[in-house]
């Protein structure tokens, strides 16, 4: 049990609370971002056109999707499960991930602060790792399936980095202090002779 000088030592201390709250931000991000690409890719792979309002969605999508469950993350799911993007394990894992995004979410100040244990830090990779697969699975079976510059073509799936996972990465790295991406892109405009 950890005594109440202990926690108020954990509570000041900016190299124990950084950390901390950053890894608990960033696991509710990429909860978020995963929740995102669950719902998205599916609905908008059922886009067929747009008006003054913006996307039509096809009547197809709540055939064969949106009736599947009142919660469209749950129908989206059990959609994603039946076309083997995910299994049975990657149902259980995400059930997981939202228990822990919601103790995030409900108690973060007494996470950050040590006074409630989690698990966000150890299950970030399989946060991370669960985002990347039902990405992969989009842009080898849906972007580049459909893409006749890669017919005929042998597709590294270890080398496919989805754009949701490269913005994570450039986010993580911004936010540990690193300012290669900046430098890059400071070059890169001044090179072009562009303010924009």
């Amino acid at each position: 049990m950890t005594s109440n000088a202990d926690r108020w030592e954990r509570f000041l201390d900016p190299d124990v609370v950084r950390p901390s709250l950053f890894m608990a931000t960033m696991f509710v991000t990429t909860f978020e971002i995963l929740q995102d690409c669950i719902v998205d890719r599916i609905r908008d792979f059922y886009i067929n056109g747009f008006d003054q309002t913006g996307l039509i969605v096809g009547p197809d999508y709540q055939k064969n999707v949106a009736s599947r469950s009142r919660s469209i993350l749950y129908a989206s799911l059990d959609w994603l499960k039946e076309y083997e993007v995910i299994n049975d394990h990657d149902l259980e894992t995400f059930e997981q991930l939202k228990k822990i995004r919601n103790q995030l979410a409900h108690q973060l100040f007494d996470v950050v602060t040590g006074q409630v244990e989690s698990d966000h830090q150890a299950q970030f990779e399989v946060l991370f790792e669960l985002l990347r697969k039902i990405e992969v699975w989009w842009v080898i079976n849906v972007e580049l399936a459909t893409n006749p510059d890669y017919d005929n073509q042998e597709i590294d799936k270890e080398g496919i980095v989805p754009g949701a996972i490269l913005s994570l990465q450039m986010l993580i790295q911004v936010a540990t202090g690193n300012t290669e991406l900046l430098e890059a892109w400071r070059k890169e405009r001044v090179s072009r002779g562009t303010d924009a």
